[in-house]
């Protein structure tokens, strides 16, 4: 079954998540995506390795869906390359400082010359515009400035999230920017450039907390897991493990209440809308410790689901591999990857569409993998290729 994307060619530059994991979208959504690589292999290859020859998880997830190339584009005959590449492509990808796009010859000035009908996604820390705009930085300095790591821990230490949120969001933005312009495209036949940068994406995250703080002038400080506007919200030890349980809205903390046996909670002043609930949310999280530490994890969660109460277990990442549901409900593909001891646990699909549903077609590319096919497309001779590799142009 063809994706919706077929037909598309994505020229994937991109280094770690903001950039490659939006290829890695539009390849599941059916278009070819060549990854375009440094000739000793991307930094993100090799973050965090689990397989024979130092292929790391992260790009292995990312990897996936395309074909791998290797190629110095700073070099004169390397500069010719892009340029037919482009030359044949729909959309590039480069999450890199601008001033380096220029020198790749993969800024949209350039890249639009060769070809008016391409599309340039580029994603930075902090956008092409403003004094900061020359800075570089990763997913966490958007967590820092966006006002999230000050919101979470225990008020005294800033904490970041170890899921690199702000990277994945930026790079699902800019798969909505790509396919946006490429349905601008069919009307207009040109293309056009698709920007996101890494602390614009943390602030939209965070724009609620700082409306309220430009209405109100709360100052809030962090309070480990407890929610700050509804309650009880909070994680709870139970007799063998965690879970995370909250209540929002009035009909849930009335239910909550009568399984916590003292309804008259419900006629507190204390608590009588979800912003009081969570400025005397300690008060209500003491109530469901005492509660959760008599019981098991499931005993606890039982009782809460029969109440329609939202919780969940906290898992470790073993536990998140063995649950029930996340493999009955196929979330996973088992990659095969040539030499690691066992399949590679990849999302099978991000999102879900019925007639025209992603699909996981090839595995990551080894390091330079496809090279000479995509040359040989492009033109090149058998000859021209070695001589290509010998000078170290790919």
């Amino acid at each position: 079954m063809s994706g919706v994307l077929e037909g598309v060619r994505v020229l994937d530059f991109g280094r770690y998540i903001a950039g490659p994991f939006c290829g890695t979208m539009l390849g599941d959504l059916g278009a070819e995506v060549i990854r375009i690589e440094k000739l000793e292999g991307s930094e993100d290859r090799w973050v965090t390795p689990v397989v024979d020859g130092g292929e790391g998880a992260m790009f292995l997830q990312m990897g996936r869906n395309k074909l791998g190339m290797t190629l110095n584009p700073v070099k004169p005959a390397g500069r010719e390359v892009v340029r037919k590449l482009v030359a044949v492509s729909d959309v590039v990808i480069a999450n890199l400082p601008y001033e380096d796009l220029k020198k790749m010859g993969i800024d949209y000035e350039t890249i639009a010359a060769i070809n008016p009908r391409i599309i340039l996604a580029t994603n930075s820390t902090f956008g092409s515009e403003g004094p900061y705009a020359t800075r570089v930085g990763f997913d966490t300095i958007g967590q820092a400035m966006s006002g999230a790591m000050h919101l979470s821990g225990d008020g005294t230490v800033p904490t970041r999230a170890n899921a690199p949120y702000v990277d994945f969001s930026s790079a699902l933005l800019a798969t909505v920017g790509v396919l946006a312009a490429l349905m601008d495209r069919q009307k207009t036949g040109k293309g056009q450039k698709v920007e996101t940068a890494l602390l614009r994406t943390a602030i939209n995250i965070t724009n609620s907390h700082l409306i309220e703080q430009a209405m109100l002038s709360l100052d809030r400080i962090a309070t480990l897991n407890r929610g700050f506007t509804a309650g009880p919200s909070d994680t709870f030890k139970c007799k063998d493990g965690w879970i995370y349980a909250m209540t929002i809205g009035q009909p849930l903390f009335v239910r909550w209440c009568r399984l916590m046996g003292n309804e008259d909670l419900a006629a507190d002043a204390r608590f009588k809308d979800d912003l009081a609930r969570g400025d005397n949310g300690e008060a209500l999280s003491a109530i469901m410790q005492k509660w959760c530490e008599t019981r098991t994890v499931n005993e606890a969660l039982e009782l809460l689901e029969a109440n329609r109460i939202p919780a969940g277990a906290i898992y470790t990442p073993q536990q998140t591999l063995d649950d029930r549901h996340v493999n009955e409900a196929g979330f996973f593909h088992s990659m095969e990857w040539p030499g690691a001891a066992r399949p590679i646990p990849v999302l099978q699909e991000p999102v879900k569409l019925s007639r025209t549903p992603l699909t996981i077609r090839r595995r990551a590319p080894r390091l330079g993998e496809h090279t000479d096919e995509i040359l040989a497309e492009l033109g090149y001779a058998p000859e021209a290729i070695e001589k290509l590799r010998a000078e170290r142009v790919v």
